[in-house]
């Protein structure tokens, strides 16, 4: 069988693993050949291709990134991208196709599948936010480095007397924010999922200092006060038409300087959290994802998406995977509320 793999939107830790995984066992077991599409859904339509063979994956497993490069092209915005992605995907012989990605890819996967193309998606994000999966990849390894980073500027700020603003990514998801504030002891986080009130923050902020030691405070860059806007974005949209976001923490850390008193400062951990190495449990999801995706592609499964469920890997609907958001729920959020202040 001539299986096609890419790799879409942000670039995440674990991508060469499931890369690896798919050639080790679609050539291992079933004498696959296995097709790399070179940045996205850019390749497909181009017919930009490299042969992936198990010379190609050794050594990839730690790497971060991806090998095959990606991009936020969107076929269903180019003018006449599906007509060239079915006809390149028939001029290369693609038996299958295995994309990894997050909604945008996968959307475009459960198109193309609904047209006809044998289509098992893998799902993958840092913010955690794809439906019918407990946890994707990547997302550990983000949470891990923004924990750290949490970690670090609990000194810096008691040294200074000083408010910290982690800014971590999630647009509409909080889902970095909530572990990694919880795991890094922070006393506010924000998140998209429920608009905060800028009194209540300051009030933590004050209960903090007036406790002797100084507050950290992690926000998600989509997240919203209940009255009024501190968000910031450029204006500019990508292929899916996301606005990009950026500023929360800056513009809450002004605000909360001004009203405390005491200096803050914001800290942007930006891309920080998708690059470098993969934790060890993405190592072992983003391979085991691999796995699942050759199994079900040799089982006649199409229009599905691999998932994990507790400890198990199954097949869901990529219709249901992308159909909605996963945003985190009310009692989590409660959880992480315990401990402000």
């Amino acid at each position: 069988m001539r299986i096609g793999i890419l790799t879409g939107g942000g670039d995440c830790p674990g991508l060469n693993a499931v890369i690896r995984a798919v050639v080790r066992k679609g050539i291992a077991e079933h004498d696959d050949e296995i097709i790399g599409f070179r940045d996205g859904w850019r390749g497909v339509l181009e017919g930009d291709t490299v042969p992936m063979d198990l010379h190609a994956v050794r050594g990839i497993l730690p790497r971060g990134g991806t090998v095959l490069g990606t991009s936020r092209t969107n076929p269903y915005g180019v003018e006449g991208g599906p007509d060239r992605v079915m006809a390149s995907l028939e001029r290369l012989g693609i038996d299958a196709l295995i994309p990894i990605g997050g909604e945008d890819t996968l959307g475009v996967a459960t198109k193309l599948a609904e047209a006809g193309v044998r289509v098992v998606g893998v799902p993958k994000t840092i913010d955690n936010d794809l439906d019918s999966t407990d946890y994707t990849f990547g997302f550990d390894t983000a949470v891990g480095v923004a924990m750290e980073a949490i970690d670090r500027l609990h000194t810096t700020g008691d040294s200074h007397h000083r408010t910290l603003v982690v800014e971590v990514m999630g647009r509409h998801a909080g889902w970095i924010a909530l572990h990694a504030g919880m795991a890094g002891g922070a006393n506010v986080i924000l998140i998209p999922e429920n608009p905060f009130d800028v009194d209540a923050v300051v009030a933590h902020c004050q209960h903090r200092f007036d406790s002797g030691y100084s507050p950290i405070v992690v926000v998600s860059e989509g997240a919203k006060p209940k009255n009024g806007d501190l968000s910031l974005t450029t204006g500019e949209k990508d292929a899916f038409g996301h606005v990009r976001l950026g500023g929360i923490g800056a513009a809450l850390a002004s605000l909360i300087e001004e009203r405390t008193g005491r200096e803050a400062r914001a800290v942007v951990l930006g891309h920080i959290q998708r690059g470098g190495t993969p934790s060890p449990f993405d190592r072992v999801l983003a391979t085991r994802f691999g796995l699942a995706a050759v199994d079900a592609v040799h089982d006649g499964q199409s229009g599905v998406m691999v998932a994990l469920r507790g400890t198990d890997i199954v097949r869901v609907p990529l219709s249901a995977a992308t159909a909605q958001l996963k945003l985190v729920p009310a009692e989590r959020y409660a959880e992480a509320e315990v401990f402000f202040g």
